[in-house]
């Protein structure tokens, strides 16, 4: 059984490194989002707690920027906790969100990431709020790829937030609501949301078989490519990272046209 497994992971290098080798970096996407599913499923298939999965789901995370590094991905969205998240039992959320706010102090500990904040404060710990604020504002420096942390989070929530912002922001300038209605358009709305300023995701990956957005960035996804793989998140492999390049390099996005 050992020797079997030995060889197989063997195979699997070999047949990554051939894939990496064919990889144009022209045709990588910048942005990638990531629906990271499947940890407590994973745990229960390998006999053990959920937040065992979780904290397996925790150390793929740095992993898997560290393949974004190596083939030229700018921007990652990482999807760590969904507003519905919160309406699971105490026993699984608190520790959870004890393994999120260390993902994201080991993230700005790195030195390699710049961390940016996606999601509403207002369901968070104080604890939880500091550690994200002080992870953008020690990492604001840094050259590395851009990290999204999606905690918190929600597609609809984003957009309500996004047009309460607007609507904020005209009401400090004394705009009226018919000055307000002639100057809204997608672009205005598109500055309001968590990620204003960034370019939308090129490719989103979800893992664990499921096929369906959940409310992933519903604005910013609108001509995204999705990729979906079968393996739970804590077994996802540089092979299948470097298939999800692959597989959208092949395709000839249209945004509509």
């Amino acid at each position: 059984m050992k020797l079997r497994d030995n060889l197989r992971r063997l195979l699997v290098r070999v047949y990554a490194r051939r894939v990496e080798g064919h990889l144009d970096h022209d045709q990588v996407p910048k942005h990638i989002g990531v629906i990271m599913d499947g940890n407590r499923r994973w745990a229960k298939a390998a006999g053990g707690t959920t937040v065992e999965g979780h904290q397996a789901g925790a150390e793929k995370i740095e992993e898997f920027l560290g393949w974004c590094a190596e083939t030229d991905v700018e921007v990652v969205t990482l999807w760590l906790l969904s507003t519905d998240n919160f309406d699971r039992p105490q026993e699984e959320l608190v520790p959870l969100l004890g393994i999120i706010e260390g993902v994201v102090t080991s993230l700005a500990a790195d030195g390699r990431w710049r961390i940016h904040h996606v999601g509403t404060t207002d369901v968070l710990p104080d604890g939880m709020r500091r550690t994200l604020k002080e992870a953008e504002e020690t990492t604001a420096g840094n050259e590395g790829i851009l990290v999204n942390v999606a905690i918190g989070y929600g597609g609809r929530q984003e957009i309500v937030d996004a047009v309460r912002s607007v609507l904020q922001d005209a009401s400090a300038r004394g705009a009226t609501l018919d000055e307000l209605a002639e100057t809204i358009d997608v672009e205005l709305i598109g500055r309001h949301l968590y990620t204003g300023d960034q370019p939308d995701p090129d490719l989103v990956i979800r893992t664990s078989g499921e096929q369906r957005l959940s409310g992933f960035m519903l604005w910013q996804t609108a001509h995204s490519e999705y990729y979906f793989c079968e393996v739970f998140w804590p077994a996802f492999r540089k092979v299948d990272f470097l298939r999800a390049l692959r597989d959208y390099a092949a395709r000839h996005r249209r945004f509509g046209g």
